[in-house]
Order: C-alpha cells, then structure tokens, then sequence
C-alpha cells in the first residue's frame, strides 16, 4: 500500500509525540529485528525507529531493507528516526483521510 501526501502529513503529525519503540544497531537488519519491527507495527500502526546503522548510505539501506522486508511505509525520516506506518487489516487504529 502506498500512502499519498495528505496521508503522510497526517501520519507525520500524529507520529511527532512518539518516542522509538525499535532500535536498530549495528548489527544491521537482522531477522529477530524485523520480526520486532513487525510485531510492533501490527499493534501500533504507527511506529518511530532508530537507526543507528552507521553511515548515511548504510542508514538509507538499511532503511530500505526494513520497509522492503516489512511492507511498510517510510512515512519520514530525520535523522537516524525513521517513522513507519502499516496498516492492520483485521484491527486498524489509525484511520487515514
């Protein structure tokens, strides 16, 4: 699912108060990590990560990786904080405009 402008400015807001639930290390993106990345988000909808994945290259693909292997969406990056968003299908929280 991809998420347009007005979807993200939405979710950029309602994400500003939230701390990181997940972090990332330099380990990289392991399997026990985006099985922690998906649980979360599966409860949550509405996740902040942070990425401490050492340089910006290796932040941005790692970044990558993580949306790719989770299905969800960047919704913002600063930083090494990234926000995710996906939507649960059976239970969903946050309804989007």
């Amino acid at each position: 699912m991809t998420i347009n402008n007005t979807q993200k400015k939405f979710l950029r807001q309602a994400a500003h108060h939230l701390k990181p639930v997940v972090w990332a290390g330099k380990n990289g993106v392991s399997k026990n990590l985006i099985e922690e990345i998906e649980q979360a988000l599966e409860i949550h909808e509405l996740i902040k990560v942070k990425c401490n994945l050492g340089e910006r290259e290796e932040r941005d693909a790692g970044i990558e990786d993580i949306c790719k292997k989770t299905g969800a969406d960047n919704v913002q990056r600063i930083g090494n904080i990234v926000t995710l968003y996906k939507k649960n299908p059976e239970k969903p929280v946050i309804k989007l405009p």
